[in-house]
């Protein structure tokens, strides 16, 4: 009976320790804001073999549920980087590099400064000075209040 209890007890206390392996589900934090993992939107998706801080090797995710991502992006804007022309708007034509270029303008040059306002003159003599400097005195060393302490008593050899 007690062999058995202990079996029992150890067998769901290793499945409890090898539960982490499971699945995941992605839930975004923002609304409207899409979780991508390798080109798929992840949100409300199952989430299969994800790596985590207990996990120390690298597994590739897979997600089941997820939606494909265009790389492209696929709105009315124009990104020049895309290398298309845009739909619509004046057509950008790069002049040739022989043409005649116009006049330079004229050199223009400004500066700003900001000065303090002089100081007056200083006097070497003060004009009201002291009729005695007195010195500071010292005495040599002063003992504290208290008790008197003992000479120190030498050591034996």
């Amino acid at each position: 009976m007690r062999v058995s209890l202990a079996l029992a007890i150890l067998a769901a206390m290793t499945s409890t320790a090898l539960a982490g392996g499971g699945f995941d589900i992605v839930v975004p934090v923002r609304p409207g804001v899409p979780i991508i993992i390798n080109g798929v939107d992840a949100s409300y998706a199952v989430i299969e073999s994800a790596m985590g801080l207990a996990r120390n090797d690298s597994m590739v995710p897979t997600v089941y549920g997820g939606r494909p991502i265009d790389p492209v992006p696929n709105v009315g804007h124009y990104y020049p980087s895309l290398g298309r022309m845009p739909g619509y708007g004046r057509l950008e034509i790069e002049p040739p590099a022989n043409r005649r270029l116009p006049q330079p303008a004229a050199s223009y040059h400004e500066s700003w400064s900001a000065h303090s306002a002089p100081l007056p003159a200083q006097s070497n003599v003060p004009v009201d000075p002291p009729p005695v400097i007195y010195a500071p005195q010292f005495n040599g060393p002063q003992r504290l209040p208290g008790p008197v302490p003992r000479p120190l008593r030498p050591r034996g050899p």
